[in-house]
């Protein structure tokens, strides 16, 4: 026997939060894209240009490198005040 879900008198059936999440047992792929002519399934939205994906992929490795900068300036300069301000 099949259930039936259970009806709720102020349940006007609209949805407040979708709970098509990745990860979860009840994740649907197909509710996520749209068909198109080929019959491949993209996510929502609109994809990037492959010149656009380069642009992301750079400016993601220039924040990293200047993470890096930062970080290895700030253990110069510590090491810099130790050994000529702090250990004199």
């Amino acid at each position: 026997m099949k259930q039936e879900p259970k009806k709720y008198d102020d349940d006007d059936g609209r949805v407040i939060c979708n709970m098509n999440v990745e990860g979860m047992r009840w994740y649907d792929r197909r509710a996520r894209g749209e068909k198109r002519a080929e019959g491949m399934v993209y996510p929502q939205g609109e994809r990037l240009t492959r010149s656009e994906t380069w642009q992301y992929a750079w400016y993601a490795v220039l924040a990293g490198l200047s993470v890096v900068l930062v970080i290895s300036l700030t253990m110069v300069l510590f090491t810099l005040f130790c050994t000529h301000v702090w250990f004199r």
